[in-house]
């Protein structure tokens, strides 16, 4: 709870008419709203629209998930921040709990020593059984996470402080993938916390980042606190309250008035008035967060190319553009954005074709009266986004159900393959074409972890999988670009738009380094107010 919204009070005689005298005069001068808007110089409080699905390294494939996760563990690697004003964060990767690490010739055995002296939220030490046993279990789960590293890895403990990663294939983005949330190190004392390891994982945090959970009451708040035994400089911040607010209006309102520190998700139609207000910044910083319209491709009535053509050539990409984003954000042409590597720029921009649908919905193999979307508020744009897709679909005799849902609930459905079409964003974790490509097409990583059409064709997994698998740029840019094609051609997605991420805050905020491989990850150990 807020301690300034916090009363503490005796009764006295005449206490009320006092108390009602003293609360009118506040609100005439406007001092009243003051008082309840401060927050704290050591706190810093973020609204965001939707609660966390899991908080479980090993699962969670949701940034929305790693605001919490992500500060409360640490990994063998994390990117560089470049010296100088504010700092910039790189897509360079550092040693956080390895000290050095080496590499043989044929970039197949890994070896990591690991830093001494760091620990756990609990005073037990970081070492290599730790690692181990982390990515054991991360592998055995096999949820998204898991996708981001080789399924055949082997990993060893060679001594307390060391550990060596064995692969059968040569994996180009390893080094990279260490960063990634899905590579945090879990404290092995877990399996003491419950009889069920995972259901306590998914609502507790066990590492050694400067950050702890310390309490979550769902639908309403969480709490995080510093962890102190960490092994780094100690935070500025002695508390973190993670707000969960579904409305963008009263979001907004919170933060002009200082009750929030930070928010996220806005539409562009209140970040406008936003930027205009005293004590308030909200910068946009270039991003690689893309979003796209996932087409069920294993069961329903999306399962025909030809029937799934037709929506991606319905959708009025201009207008979700021009009219939601308010020219906010850019077209794409596929799905590797414009910014990472083995981007092809011959392709044209997505854009609209009611007659190249219509002839494409005759060919499907059964007719298509009905469709349903489904979306949650953790996007204000999501809702008006598939409006637009209803009136687009009209003319072609379908009607589209709009379907709207809790976040965590679209997130089940999808991972089900229980929709017809639904609406999602998706950011890289590190800087490889592997992150859009392999996740979304190959057929083993159907569901949450990445391909969320269910997709799935023999030609382009060898294609994406020889690309992950060897070293030479220009060769893996082929391979990805050849594949890029294929997919298009199959329409497994629609792809609507890449759109800088913009974060209003309060200008008291200080240290804030935005990582376009860690959206809605904030580095709080070196915030401060």
């Amino acid at each position: 709870m807020n301690p300034m919204n916090t009363v503490t009070s005796k009764t006295f005689p005449g206490a009320g008419k006092l108390l009602l005298t003293v609360l009118c005069s506040a609100l005439s001068l406007g001092a009243w709203q003051a008082a309840t808007a401060a927050v704290p110089q050591d706190t810093l409080v973020i609204g965001k629209p939707a609660d966390p699905q899991t908080l479980d390294p090993a699962v969670t494939f949701d940034n929305n998930d790693w605001t919490i996760t992500y500060p409360s563990y640490q990994r063998l690697v994390g990117y560089k921040v470049e010296s100088g004003k504010g700092g910039r964060s790189t897509t360079e990767v550092q040693g956080d709990l390895a000290e050095s690490w080496t590499v043989s010739p044929d970039n197949l055995v890994w070896e990591f020593k690991i830093k001494p002296g760091n620990k756990f939220d609990d005073g037990a030490p970081v070492d290599a059984a730790a690692v181990k046993f982390s990515f054991d279990r991360l592998m055995t789960l096999k949820q998204g996470p898991s996708g981001a590293f080789p399924e055949d890895m082997v990993v060893a403990v060679v001594d307390p402080q060391t550990i060596r990663f064995t692969l059968k294939t040569p994996f180009a983005p390893f080094l990279f993938t260490l960063a990634h949330n899905g590579a945090s190190i879990i404290n092995p004392d877990v399996v003491n916390k419950s009889s069920d390891v995972n259901a306590w994982l998914s609502s507790h945090t066990a590492g050694s980042g400067p950050f702890r959970l310390s309490n979550w009451q769902k639908g309403q708040s969480l709490t995080m606190e510093p962890n102190t035994y960490f092994a780094g400089p100690k935070p500025a911040l002695k508390t973190v309250v993670i707000k969960i607010i579904g409305e963008p209006s009263v979001r907004r309102l919170q933060l002009e008035r200082g009750d929030l520190d930070i928010i996220e998700d806005m539409p562009e139609d209140q970040l406008g008035a936003l930027a205009s207000k005293s004590g308030v910044v909200v910068k946009a910083y270039p991003s690689l967060r893309v979003t796209y319209l996932y087409l069920n491709n294993k069961k329903g009535p999306l399962t025909s190319v030809d029937a799934r053509r037709a929506v991606t050539e319905a959708v009025d990409y201009n207008g979700i553009v021009k009219g939601i984003l308010k020219d906010k954000a850019k077209l794409m042409n596929g799905p590797i954005p414009d910014g990472m590597w083995a981007y092809d720029s011959s392709l044209p921009p997505m854009k609209q074709n009611m007659a190249a649908a219509e002839e494409s919905l005759s060919k499907a193999p059964q007719k298509i009266t009905n469709l349903s979307y489904m979306y949650s508020d953790k996007d204000p744009n999501w809702e008006p986004i598939g409006l637009t897709l209803q009136a687009a679909l009209a003319p072609l005799g379908i009607n589209l159900k709009l379907e709207k849902l809790a976040n965590a609930t679209l997130r089940e459905r999808v991972g089900q393959a229980d929709y017809d079409i639904a609406v999602g964003s998706w950011s890289p974790d590190f800087a490889d074409p592997y992150m859009f490509m392999n996740f979304w097409f190959d057929s083993k990583m159907q569901g949450l972890q990445g391909n969320r059409s269910f997709y799935s064709s023999p030609e382009v997994d060898k294609l994406i999988r020889e690309a992950a698998a060897i070293s030479d740029t220009t060769k893996r840019v082929e391979l990805y670009q050849t594949a890029q094609k294929m997919v298009l051609k199959d329409s497994v997605y629609a792809y609507l738009y890449q759109k800088s991420y913009t974060l209003p805050m309060r200008d008291s905020v200080k240290g804030y380094v935005f990582n376009p491989m860690l959206e809605q990850v904030f580095n709080l150990g070196s915030m401060s107010k």
